[in-house]
């Protein structure tokens, strides 16, 4: 049977292909791999490797988005309109602090506009059989709801964010009227309240540590607590800062001033607990009415209802 197959021509022929087609195959391997370690080599010796990275499509499409934002945020930032100065307080409420940011806000509306048209009008066509008038008009909702996403998201975060701020005031008075009454600078004092909030409220703490910074670039104690106020869009914050001020065009003790403050801040956290916890009953009034009381009026009338139906009185 093996002198048979060694006297087929064709079998042969094709074990001669194939170690032709291996012998090649493995040269190539062999000088790939050469080149490929020549070319690293060299790329250590002259530096290049971040050069051949950059002239990756990544890198490409990193520099075109780039050019995009940077046109989009020259654009705006030259209309100096207050609808612009009203987003950038916003986004600065929402703990957004990119200079960029107004820019990033208009092309994502943009791009959700057009995402949320695009769906729209690919799950019109999948699933339902609408007119030329009525795809149309599916399709206007859709990149309306898209243009407002954005905005629904900001007001969103905001929200979250002020409920931190709101949560954590308290805390911080507290701890500022402790290192405070432990002999610490106003200063000292909310660089080492930044660091013991930092893990409770990041958020707050974060701007506690873009306060100590304004001071330490020269600006005054007052108008770096302005800007902590503004930054946290809170009225404890403001009375904070008036407080601050006050008492130092004053003279009078700092902390006498934070440790009653403190107090007050306490007491509204209070108030604000026993607010909610009032409430309760009448935010309760719609669930019960949706949710336990038909099923009641089901309960009770299912009898008369069996009753009249089958005439068994």
């Amino acid at each position: 049977m093996h002198e048979s197959l060694i006297d087929d021509p064709k079998f042969m022929v094709s074990v001669l292909i194939f170690l032709a087609a291996a012998t090649i195959a493995f040269a190539v391997m062999v000088a790939v791999r050469a080149r490929e370690a020549v070319r690293r080599r060299a790329a250590r010796v002259n530096g290049q490797s971040n050069a051949d990275a950059r002239r990756g499509l990544q890198y490409s499409g990193l520099q075109a988005a780039q050019r995009l934002i940077d046109y989009a945020n020259a654009h705006y930032v030259s209309i100096g309109d207050e609808d612009l100065k009203i987003l950038r307080k916003r986004l600065v409420h929402a703990g957004i602090y990119n200079p960029q940011a107004t820019a990033y806000f208009f092309l994502a509306r943009a791009v959700c506009a057009a995402a949320f048209a695009a769906l729209t009008g690919f799950i019109i066509s999948m699933l339902l059989h609408a007119g030329a008038t009525s795809f149309w008009l599916f399709i206007m909702c859709g990149g309306f709801a898209g243009y407002l996403a954005p905005g629904i998201y900001l007001d969103k975060r905001t929200s979250a964010m002020r409920l931190q701020y709101r949560c954590g005031f308290p805390d911080f008075m507290d701890l500022l009227v402790v290192a405070s009454d432990a002999g610490l600078s106003l200063e000292a004092a909310l660089d080492r309240v930044r660091c013991e909030l930092s893990g409770a409220y990041p958020a707050l703490a974060a701007n506690i540590h873009m306060t100590n910074l304004e001071i330490r670039a020269g600006r005054t104690m007052t108008e770096a607590l302005e800007h902590f106020a503004d930054r946290l869009g809170l009225e404890e914050a403001h009375s904070f800062a008036t407080l601050i001020k006050q008492s130092d065009e004053l003279g009078s003790s700092i902390g006498d001033a934070l440790r009653i403050y403190s107090d007050d801040m306490r007491h509204k956290r209070l108030s604000r607990a026993e607010e909610k916890a009032h409430s309760l009953p009448a935010k309760l009034t719609v669930p019960m009415m949706v949710c336990v009381f038909p099923v009641l009026f089901i309960v009770i009338l299912c009898p008369v209802i069996v009753r009249l139906v089958t005439n068994n009185w």
